[in-house]
C-alpha cells in the first residue's frame, strides 16, 4: 500500500515551511506517491509552481490550503477577533479550485486582521468541489476535544465536538475527513484517540496526515532556526514559540502505514481523495488571453476601431513631423498597413486599444508619458497611437523584433510616467475596468547567501561582526551560493572546516538558503482582467504609504502571464518628472517651453555637450566612464547616440567592442564589412555589430531570412542552446549558399554573429532611452537654470546628489541662491539667471512646515519681520528646531539681521510671540489687545527693538559650518571646488564613483577632512578612522597604525583639510546592487563608501607637483591679448605640459601643444587666470 501527504507546508508559507517545491514534488515521485498536497498557511502562493513540478514528476497535484476560519471573518473589534481555528481545505476539480481561489482572495480582501480569516458562512458559500480535513491539532475539532475552543464557553466538551463535526459534514458532505496525524507533539497522542472515538460517534472517515514542515528528519533544527527568523528572536530566547514535535517531515509510506497499524482506513483515504483530486485541470498556458473588455463606439469591433485610430494618429504625426517636407509618406502608410495586418492577424488590437486608452488619458491629463522603451519603439502602429514617440523609420527599428507571426507571444509594453503620478494612471485603469478587474502583482524576496547567513547568524546568537565578517569572506559575485563558495572560495572553505561556530552556521544555511523570505509588490506590473480577478487566481492586499488596500495577485509575474491575464508595466521614471519640472520652469520664467514631441535630433550643439562630456543630469550619461567614452567619440549624430547607450555595458566594455567602434568612426581603424551588401545595414555603427536588430538584418540580407524568421535566429544565438544552434547554422548556410554565399564565408558571418549576440543590445530600447537623453541634454544645453532646478528638485530627498548638482551650477556659473522664507518653495525655483534653493533641501524642514510657510506668504504677503513671521506661522509644525536650521541655512537672511543674532534673539522673539497669542486667547477682551507693542517695528529687522538685532555676523567658517550642518553641505562655497578643474589631470575618482568600482581596487581621490576618530589598537598604537567629502558625497577612510603615524602631523594643522588620498576600496557591494540594462536612472543601491588609506598627500602640493600635461579647452574663444595670455604663462611657469584645444567654424576641432619653454604649475590660481581666456568650467 502507497500513501499520500495531504498537509504539507511549502516555502510559501513564509518563514514557517521549509520545504522547496521541487524537492517536495521530487521526493514523493521517489517514494512511488501518486501524488502530493500543497497546503500552505492561509495563501496560494506556490500553488501554480507546485502544480507545473507535479505535472513534471508525472504525480497528481492536490492544490489546497490551510485556512484559518473566525467566528466572523469582518469582525477586527471584539475580543474574540484574533480566535482562529485551522482548516485543511483541497481542491477536488476545477469548481472546488475556483471556490478555493476565491475564499483565499475574500479571507484576505475581507477578512485580513492579523492572518488572512475566513467564517463558516463564506465557507458554506464556496463549499463545492472542496474537500475538507479537520487539521492539526490548532483546528476548530482537535481544540474543542482539549477543551480548549474559545468560542465556547468552558472550552467545549465531546457533544460539542460531535455537534462542530457534524457542522463541518454539512458544509461537505461526504468530503469532510478528521485528521489524526503521527507526531511527537505531547498533545497529539490524546487528540487521536478522541478523534478515532470521534469518527465511531458520527461515521465520518479517518485521514491520517503529517503536518509536514520540512523535508527530511536532519532538517529539523533548521526549521527551528527559520521560525527564530520569524520571530526575530534567537534561539535561546525561553519565550519564543517553538514546535515540540521533531518529526514534522516528509514521511515514507512505511513510516506513515507503521504510525497507524489499527485504522488502515485513514492511510487508504489518503488514496481515495488524491484519486478524487486526479481531474483538476487548470491554465497555465497561454493563449487563451483574458482581455479586459474595452468600450467602443457604436457599430465598430475592435479591429475597425483600433485600425481607424492608428490610421487617423498616423496622419496627425506625419502633418506636424519635423521633416514633413521630405519624407516619403508611402513608406509610412505601407508599414503601418503591414504592421496592422500582422497585430489584427495575430488577435492583438484589444491590446493596443487599451494601451493607447490609459497613456492618452494621461497625456490629456497633464501626466507626463516617456518617449516608449523596449522594442515596442520600432512599432509604427505605436508611434500612430501616441503610445510611444519615436518615428521608427529614420532608424530603422523593426516591428518584427516586437511582434511577428513567426513567434506568437503577447505584445509587451512597458510605459514610463511621471513618478509622482503614475499611480493617478492606476487608478483610472482600476475605475475604467473594475476594481475587482485590477490588480498588481505579487514578487518574492529570497534568503540569498548573505541574506541568509545575516538572518541565521542573528537566530544563533553569533555577532553582528561575525557574520559580516563571514560574509565579507563570501565576496561581492551577485550569483554567488554557498555550495559554490565551499567548492570555489578556499578562505569560506577554510572558515568552513576550522571554526566550529561558522560550521554550524553554513550548515544550517545551506539548508534555508534561496527559500522565499517575504511577499511584495512587483515595482510596475498591473493586470487588468475581463472577470472579477479572483475568478482567476488568488489575490492578497497591503496598504500602501497613504493606508489605501492595494489589490496583488498571490502569483507572480511568470505564473501570472500563464494565466492568462493581460500585464501592463506602468513605471514609475524620475526622469520624466524631472523633464516636465523643466517645461513648467521655463513657462513660469516667462520663456515658450519647447515642444518636444516634434523635437528634431539634429543640433550639433547638443552633439557638442556630449563631445565635451558636460553630461551632469544628462540621463544616462552621468557616469565618469561614460564621460570617457564620449569624449572617445565625440557623438555627431543620434545614431551616434544610441550606440553609445547601448555599447555601455559591462559585455562590450570588456570586449574591446566600444574603443573598437570609437577608433572606427575617427578612422584610426578601417571600417569594413563581411559582405559588400552589408553595408546598408552595419554603416550606421561603422561596420560594428551593436544592435539585435543587426543580427536580424544580417540574416534576412545573407541568407534569405524573414525578419520574423530572423527574431527567431536572435532568440536561439542568445540562449545558446547547441542543438538548436546547429539547426540553425544549417538554414543558415543553406539560404546564403542560394544566395552565392560561399560556405566559409557564410560561416565566418554566422561565427561573427554569434560572437557578437552575445553582446547584441535592443535598439529601439536603446534609441527611446536616447530620446529622453537628447531631451536632457537640450534643456540643459538651452534652458540651463531651468534644467537644473528640475534636476536639483528631483533629488531633494539625496543630499549627495544635491551637493554635487549645485557644484555642477557653480561650474556653469549659475548663482544657487541660499533658502529664502520670502522666496523659496518646497522645490529649487529658478529665479532670472539664478535658483533659489528649496525649503524641502533643508533638514528638519518638513512638508507640514513647508507648506504652512509657503501658504501663509500667498495668503497674507510677504513676512515684515522675525517677529511678524513667528506670530503668523504654526510654531506647532514651524518648530524651533526648524527654525534654528532655516537661520542657519540662511532662509531669513532677508530680515537684514546677522544670523548670528537672529539665532541669539530667537528665545525672545518666541516668548513675545506667546504672550501675543495668549492675549488673544484670553476672555479678557481689551482694544489695547489689538494696539502694536512700544517696541514693535512695522517692517524688518527682528520686529521689535533688541540688542540681538545689532549683533555682527558670525565668521565665514562658522557661518559655511552652520550652513554645512543645516544644508548636509557647504552651500555658499566648497573648498573643493577650485580644484575641480585639474581632477582629470590627476586621475581622481568621486566617492559618487568609487561605490561602483571593484572591491580591493586602488583609487585616486580628493577629499575634504571632515572628522577624525582616533583609537588606541590593542598593541597601544594609535589608527584612525576619518569622515571624508568631496563634491559628489561622503564616505569614511581607516588609517591602520603604521601609515597613521606617518601622516598624523598632516591633521595638526588645522587649515590643512583638503588631500589628495590614495587608497584601496574596502566595502562589500550589496547583493541587489547588479547591473541592470534596463535601469531607468543609471542608479544603484546606495553604499557607504569605505576607504583603506595607502597614501596621503596635501592637495595643492599633488597639484603642483604633478607633470601630467594639462589640456585647456578654449572652444570658439580667441586669445585677443596675446601679451596678457604670455604674462599669465609666465607667472605660472612649472614643470607641466601644455596643450589647448579649439574649435574651428563649429565643426572642427584642434590640439596645439606647447613646447617644455611653457611648462606650468597647476593650481586653482592658474585656472582662474586661464578662465579669462577659455572655457574652463568652474
Amino acid at each position: 500500500m502507497s500513501f499520500v501527504h495531504l498537509h504539507c507546508h511549502t516555502e510559501y508559507s513564509l518563514l514557517d515551511g521549509a520545504i522547496r517545491i521541487n524537492d517536495l514534488t521530487k521526493k514523493a515521485s521517489s517514494l512511488g506517491m501518486p501524488a502530493a498536497a500543497i497546503t500552505d498557511h492561509g495563501n496560494m502562493h506556490g500553488a501554480a509552481y507546485f502544480y507545473m513540478s507535479c505535472k513534471d514528476y508525472g504525480i497528481t497535484p492536490i492544490l489546497g490550503c490551510e485556512v484559518y476560519v473566525a467566528r466572523d471573518h469582518t469582525d477586527s473589534t471584539s475580543d474574540l477577533a484574533r480566535i482562529r481555528h485551522h482548516l485543511i481545505l483541497l481542491a477536488k476539480n476545477k469548481v472546488g479550485y475556483q471556490n478555493l481561489i476565491a475564499l483565499v482572495s475574500k479571507s484576505f480582501v475581507d477578512g485580513y486582521y492579523y492572518k488572512p480569516r475566513v467564517d463558516k458562512g463564506l465557507l458554506k458559500q464556496y463549499s463545492d468541489g472542496i474537500i475538507a480535513l479537520s487539521a492539526c491539532i490548532a483546528g476548530e475539532i482537535p481544540r474543542t476535544l482539549r477543551a480548549n475552543n474559545a468560542f465556547i464557553k468552558g472550552g467545549g466538551t465531546f457533544t460539542d465536538a460531535i455537534n462542530i463535526a457534524k457542522e463541518y459534514a454539512s458544509i461537505y458532505p461526504d468530503r469532510f475527513y478528521l485528521e489524526v496525524q503521527s507526531n511527537t507533539l505531547p498533545e497529539q497522542s490524546l487528540v487521536n484517540e478522541k478523534l478515532y472515538e470521534l469518527a465511531h460517534e458520527t461515521k465520518l472517515p479517518l485521514v491520517a496526515t503529517n503536518d509536514c514542515h520540512y523535508l527530511n528528519r536532519d532538517d529539523v533544527e533548521a526549521h527551528d532556526i527559520l521560525l527564530c527568523v520569524q520571530q526575530q528572536r534567537t534561539e535561546f530566547d525561553e519565550n519564543r514559540w517553538k514546535f515540540d514535535a521533531k518529526d514534522l517531515y516528509y514521511k515514507t509510506p512505511d513510516e506513515m502505514i507503521q504510525s497507524f497499524p489499527d485504522h488502515p482506513e485513514a492511510i487508504e483515504n489518503t488514496l481515495k481523495i488524491a484519486d478524487e483530486c486526479k481531474g483538476l485541470e487548470i491554465q497555465l498556458k497561454t493563449p487563451p488571453y483574458h482581455f479586459p473588455v474595452y468600450d467602443l463606439p457604436e457599430g465598430m469591433t475592435l479591429e475597425t476601431e483600433f485600425k481607424k485610430l492608428a490610421r487617423e494618429g498616423l496622419e496627425r504625426r506625419l502633418e506636424k513631423h519635423p521633416k514633413r517636407d521630405t519624407l516619403d509618406v508611402n513608406l509610412y502608410r505601407e508599414r503601418l498597413e503591414m504592421e496592422l495586418k500582422v497585430i489584427c492577424d495575430m488577435g492583438f488590437p484589444g491590446y493596443f486599444l487599451i494601451v493607447q486608452d490609459f497613456i492618452n488619458w494621461a497625456k490629456d491629463h497633464g501626466i507626463p508619458v516617456g518617449p516608449g522603451r523596449g522594442s515596442a519603439a520600432g512599432s509604427i502602429v505605436a508611434w500612430s497611437l501616441r503610445i510611444t514617440n519615436l518615428d521608427p523609420i529614420p532608424y530603422h527599428l523593426f516591428f518584427e523584433r516586437f511582434l511577428n507571426v513567426e513567434r506568437v507571444s503577447m505584445p509587451d509594453i512597458d510605459v514610463d510616467f511621471c513618478e509622482d503620478r503614475r499611480l493617478e494612471v492606476v487608478e483610472y485603469v482600476s475605475q475604467k475596468y473594475g476594481r475587482d478587474k485590477v490588480a498588481q502583482i505579487a514578487t518574492f524576496g529570497k534568503m540569498k547567501a548573505k541574506a541568509v547567513i545575516r538572518d541565521v547568524g542573528r537566530a544563533i546568537g553569533l555577532s553582528f561582526q561575525d557574520t559580516s565578517r563571514i560574509c565579507k569572506i563570501l565576496g561581492d559575485d551577485l550569483g554567488i551560493t554557498l555550495e559554490k563558495s565551499l567548492a570555489n572560495n578556499s578562505e569560506f572553505k577554510a572558515e568552513y572546516d576550522k571554526n566550529p561556530a561558522s560550521k554550524r552556521l553554513i550548515d544550517i544555511c545551506l539548508r534555508l538558503e534561496g527559500l522565499s523570505r517575504h511577499a511584495s509588490t512587483h515595482a510596475a506590473g498591473v493586470v487588468v482582467s475581463d472577470k472579477p480577478m479572483h475568478e482567476y487566481l488568488p489575490l492578497f492586499i497591503r496598504a500602501d504609504k497613504s493606508n489605501k488596500k492595494e489589490l496583488i495577485t498571490q502569483f507572480d509575474m511568470k505564473v501570472v502571464e500563464k494565466v492568462g491575464l493581460v500585464k501592463f508595466d506602468f513605471l514609475g521614471l524620475r526622469t520624466i518628472t524631472m523633464i516636465d519640472k523643466a517645461i513648467k520652469n521655463i513657462a513660469r520664467q516667462g520663456k515658450t517651453p519647447p515642444d518636444l514631441d516634434i523635437l528634431p535630433f539634429d543640433d550639433p550643439q547638443i552633439y557638442d555637450l556630449y563631445a565635451k562630456g558636460d553630461t551632469d543630469g544628462v540621463f544616462k550619461v552621468e557616469s565618469t566612464g561614460m564621460r570617457k567614452y564620449l569624449r572617445m567619440l565625440r557623438p555627431t549624430c543620434f545614431e551616434d547616440l544610441i550606440a553609445m547607450l547601448a555599447l555601455y555595458r559591462p559585455g562590450p566594455l570588456n570586449s574591446g567592442m566600444v574603443d573598437e567602434f570609437c577608433k572606427r568612426k575617427h578612422g584610426e581603424v578601417e571600417v569594413t564589412y563581411p559582405l559588400p551588401e552589408l553595408e546598408q545595414c552595419l554603416k550606421d555603427t561603422y561596420g560594428v555589430i551593436v544592435y539585435q536588430e543587426q543580427v536580424m538584418q544580417i540574416a534576412q540580407i545573407t541568407a534569405q531570412y524573414t525578419l520574423g524568421g530572423a527574431d527567431l535566429l536572435r532568440r536561439a544565438m542568445g540562449k545558446k542552446k547547441p542543438e538548436e544552434m546547429a539547426k540553425q547554422r544549417g538554414i543558415f548556410l543553406d539560404g546564403s549558399g542560394k544566395r552565392g554565399v560561399s560556405e566559409e564565408k557564410a560561416n565566418e558571418i554566422f561565427d561573427l554573429m554569434e560572437k557578437f549576440a552575445e553582446y547584441g543590445f535592443n535598439k529601439a530600447h536603446s534609441a527611446a532611452y536616447a530620446v529622453i537623453s537628447y531631451y536632457t541634454a537640450y534643456l540643459k544645453k538651452y534652458f540651463p537654470v531651468e534644467f537644473m532646478s528640475a534636476l536639483l528638485s528631483s533629488e531633494i530627498g539625496n543630499q549627495d546628489k544635491i551637493l554635487k548638482y549645485v557644484a555642477v551650477c557653480s561650474e556653469m556659473n549659475i548663482k544657487v541662491k541660499s533658502p529664502d522664507i520670502q522666496k523659496s518653495r518646497r522645490e529649487f525655483t529658478p529665479d532670472n539667471d539664478c535658483i533659489i534653493y528649496g525649503l524641502g533641501g533643508v533638514k528638519t524642514v518638513g512638508d507640514e512646515a513647508i507648506n504652512e510657510i509657503v501658504r501663509n506668504r500667498e495668503e497674507k504677503g510677504p513676512y515684515k519681520s522675525f517677529y511678524d513671521f513667528c506670530l503668523r506661522v504654526n510654531l506647532r509644525k514651524v518648530t524651533k528646531r526648524v527654525l534654528e536650521n532655516l537661520i542657519k541655512a540662511g532662509a531669513l537672511d532677508c530680515f537684514g539681521v546677522s544670523r548670528n543674532g537672529l539665532l541669539a534673539g530667537m528665545e525672545t522673539v518666541l516668548a513675545k510671540v506667546a504672550k501675543k497669542l495668549k492675549e488673544k486667547e484670553s476672555k479678557q477682551v481689551s482694544l489695547l489687545m489689538f494696539a502694536p507693542m512700544e517696541d514693535e517695528q512695522s517692517t524688518g529687522g527682528m520686529g521689535f527693538v533688541c540688542s540681538e538685532q545689532s549683533l555682527p555676523e558670525w565668521t565665514e567658517e562658522e557661518k559655511i559650518n552652520y550652513e554645512k550642518e543645516a544644508l548636509g553641505f557647504y552651500l555658499t562655497s566648497h573648498p573643493l571646488q577650485a580644484y575641480k578643474a585639474d581632477f582629470e589631470r590627476l586621475g581622481i575618482i568621486p566617492l559618487e564613483d568609487i561605490q561602483h568600482v571593484e572591491n580591493k581596487t586602488l583609487v585616486h581621490t580628493a577629499v575634504l577632512v571632515t572628522g577624525i576618530k582616533e583609537i588606541i589598537t590593542k598593541t597601544g598604537k594609535k589608527m584612525a578612522f576619518l569622515q571624508i567629502e568631496d563634491l559628489t558625497g561622503h564616505g569614511e577612510l581607516t588609517i591602520f597604525p603604521k601609515k597613521y603615524e606617518e601622516l598624523r602631523p598632516y591633521f595638526a594643522e588645522e587649515s590643512n583639510n583638503l588631500f589628495y588620498l590614495t587608497a584601496t576600496v574596502d566595502m562589500n557591494q550589496p547583493e541587489e546592487n547588479s547591473y541592470n540594462e534596463d535601469n531607468d536612472e543609471e542608479e544603484e543601491t546606495k553604499v557607504e563608501v569605505k576607504l583603506l588609506a595607502e597614501n596621503m598627500v596635501p592637495l595643492l602640493e599633488a597639484c603642483e607637483s604633478c607633470n601630467k600635461e594639462v589640456c585647456i579647452d578654449f572652444g570658439s574663444k580667441p586669445i585677443n591679448n596675446i601679451a596678457l595670455f604670455k604674462q599669465v604663462l609666465t607667472k605660472h611657469k612649472g614643470n607641466a605640459p601644455l596643450s589647448m584645444w579649439f574649435t574651428v567654424d563649429d565643426e572642427f576641432s584642434c590640439q596645439l601643444k606647447f613646447d617644455e619653454t611653457w611648462n606650468v604649475k597647476v593650481t586653482p590660481e592658474f585656472y582662474r587666470d586661464m578662465r579669462t581666456f577659455s572655457e574652463i568650467k568652474g
